[in-house]
């Protein structure tokens, strides 16, 4: 199992956003955050293509992998591919509430069915050595999420799961879309605080709403694990101040110039495979959020940027325009 103190904060799994390229950039601002893939289906790890779904840099580390599906068998399977693809975590979502998923039976709508989910996860478990973890809501629709929340922990914790990380909101799989589930369904951080104080020698971790690092260490004096989603992915600069906040690392002023090349090298090999600058630069746009120059460094990466045959360099010029002063890791 992963050290406990590596779980302190994470990066939440986030559709269309944690790919490959969101995760080396991340990784260039923190080394240890727990980082997220995309929710990847169970199916099509086994049948799809397997390098271009499940392909990592092995700086990513330490890096999970999350799964949807609801067929004990066939997770167990992609489990298994998942762990010789070398990733450290294999994690079940239960909280994703958008049609794909609930037509095809898995995501937040297994929130209905816990005896499935700890069956799923006893599957997985008897088949990799790596951790499993389940990411799940408090409940969904109509459901009280006091027994909701309990039967769900009760049932994976059983069944020999690693960590529970619990989204604080219920998920509304009718009247509300995915982006309004979001938002919408108020936060229950207590529900989350009474769960773990139930649980005092299981990992529970807590998502949802969480704005700033300041917000996670406080998240951290009632449960084990913090994992920002959106304010990660939008202003990443607060990335660079996690080191020192959950990890003991020295706190120094961050190289924002290294970080740029790192990305500008990692961005030419990328298109030296075919790709496009855009396909990285897309997750770098909010790096230097309320900075001046900040805005002229948005506008190059969203227009210049994404040009067919726009180069590496692009990221440096873009960089130039940014006047970083006295700024803080946290500030950037």
């Amino acid at each position: 199992m992963l050290k406990s103190q590596q779980y302190r904060l994470a990066i939440a799994p986030m559709m269309d956003w944690t790919d490959r390229h969101c995760r080396f950039f991340h990784r260039q601002l923190t080394t240890h955050a727990l980082l997220y893939t995309e929710m990847v289906v169970a199916d099509a790890v086994i049948h799809g293509a397997r390098e271009r779904l499940l392909g990592f840099d092995e700086v990513e580390h330490p890096v999970a992998l999350q799964l949807g599906g609801s067929d004990p068998a066939k997770l167990a399977e992609a489990a298994r591919v998942g762990e010789a693809f070398g990733y450290d975590e294999i994690n079940l979502n239960v909280g994703c509430p958008s049609d794909r998923v609930q037509s095809g039976t898995f995501g937040a709508c297994l929130m209905k069915v816990p005896d499935l989910v700890a069956t799923c996860v006893a599957a997985m478990k008897a088949a990799v050595t790596v951790p499993v973890t389940v990411k799940c809501r408090i409940g969904v629709d109509e459901q009280d999420p006091e027994p909701a929340l309990d039967a769900l922990a009760n049932g994976v914790f059983d069944a020999g799961a690693d960590a529970l990380w619990v989204h604080a909101r219920k998920a509304w799989l009718e009247g509300l879309s995915p982006k309004e589930n979001r938002d919408i369904p108020p936060l229950d951080y207590n529900r989350v605080y009474r769960l773990k104080a139930g649980k005092q020698n299981k990992f529970i971790g807590i998502n949802g709403g969480i704005q700033s690092l300041g917000e996670a260490r406080l998240h951290l004096d009632h449960v084990d694990g913090a994992m920002l989603g959106r304010a990660a992915y939008h202003t990443p600069g607060i990335l660079a101040g996690v080191d020192a906040a959950f990890y003991g690392a020295r706190s120094e002023a961050f190289d924002f110039a290294a970080l740029i090349d790192a990305m500008a090298d990692y961005a030419a090999h990328h298109i030296e495979q075919g790709g496009r600058l855009g396909h990285v630069t897309r997750h770098m746009v909010g790096l230097f959020h309320g900075l001046p120059g900040a805005r002229r460094y948005r506008q190059i990466l969203s227009t210049d940027a994404t040009r067919p045959g726009a180069g590496a360099d692009m990221l440096k010029t873009a960089f130039a325009a940014v006047e970083l002063g006295g700024a803080t890791a946290e500030a950037a």
